[in-house]
């Protein structure tokens, strides 16, 4: 790998925008993470192999807020990139396993698809494992 986990981590970053945010979450520039837990976790297992992990938000209240996912390296490292997207003392439930693959709906492949080329253009050539090409 030519490229730094520090490398990888500002590719993913700067790939974020309303385009490639979760429709349901509108984006907002002053939280760029907030409805990126999907692609981002994604494109990380591609790249880095583990598993994704998911776990139920709810907000302060208790009422539900959505799905979170994060990544858990071979290693038994987890990475959450967009972990800081929670400022209002969201909750995370108990995290489950779920396998690391494209989700089938359209909305989420055409959201991927686009976040994939651009972090593909980021990384440069040499971008290990699974980004689809």
């Amino acid at each position: 790998m030519v490229w730094s986990f520090v490398a990888l981590e500002a590719a993913l970053r700067d790939c974020w925008d309303d385009e490639t945010c979760d429709p349901t979450d509108p984006w907002d520039p002053d939280n760029p993470a907030r409805g990126h837990c999907g692609v981002t976790s994604i494109a990380l297992s591609e790249l880095l192999g583990g598993v994704l992990l998911r776990a139920d938000v709810t907000l302060r209240d208790g009422t539900s807020n959505g799905i979170h996912y994060w990544n858990r390296l071979d290693n038994g490292l987890e990475i959450d990139l967009t972990r800081d997207q929670f400022r209002n003392g969201e909750h995370l439930g108990r995290p489950s396993v779920a396998k690391p693959v494209r989700l089938p709906t359209a909305r989420m492949a055409t959201r991927y698809d686009l976040y994939a080329a651009r972090v593909r253009h980021r990384l440069g050539s040499d971008v290990p494992r699974g980004i689809p090409t």
